[in-house]
């Protein structure tokens, strides 16, 4: 009895030192791959700041049709809004013509496709979804009772 309480504890004390061994590892490992980047206060007043491929001030991508989309969609809303509804080509064009039609944004002419290719450039949309279907299985019956 006592050397299987013996093999327990020292099976739990392994055990405990090897997740405490991984939780250190991984923090290293995020800390030293993290870019933190100290602003100056010119920096920090610089609307149209940069850093690491991120427009400091929106959060949007650094890319072609940034400005535009900064000019024509962030002076109604939120940039989060523009980052989490990811959407195709189509689904932009509509999304802009009923924003035309319901809330009142303006003609965007040239610009619509400068910033529709922006957005479906750098906000693509997720392949997410269900797995795809089984295929190849043997299944059996239930028994109904």
């Amino acid at each position: 009895m006592r050397n299987k309480s013996l093999y327990i504890y020292l099976s739990v004390t392994a055990l405990v030192l090897v997740f405490f061994g991984v939780f250190l590892w991984v923090s290293n490992d995020s800390e030293a791959n993290s870019k933190e980047v100290e602003l100056t206060d010119s920096d920090a007043n610089n609307p149209d700041l940069i850093v690491n491929g991120i427009h400091v001030r929106t959060g949007l991508v650094e890319g072609e049709g940034l400005t535009e989309v900064i000019t024509n969609c962030t002076t109604c809303h939120s940039s989060k809004l523009i980052i989490q509804n990811r959407m195709g080509t189509e689904q932009w064009n509509a999304t802009i013509r009923w924003m035309q039609e319901t809330q009142g944004l303006w003609d965007l002419g040239e610009n619509q496709d400068i910033i529709v290719d922006y957005l479906t450039t750098n906000y693509p949309t997720f392949k997410k979804g269900r797995r795809a279907a089984l295929t190849d299985i043997e299944w059996y019956p239930l028994d109904s009772k």
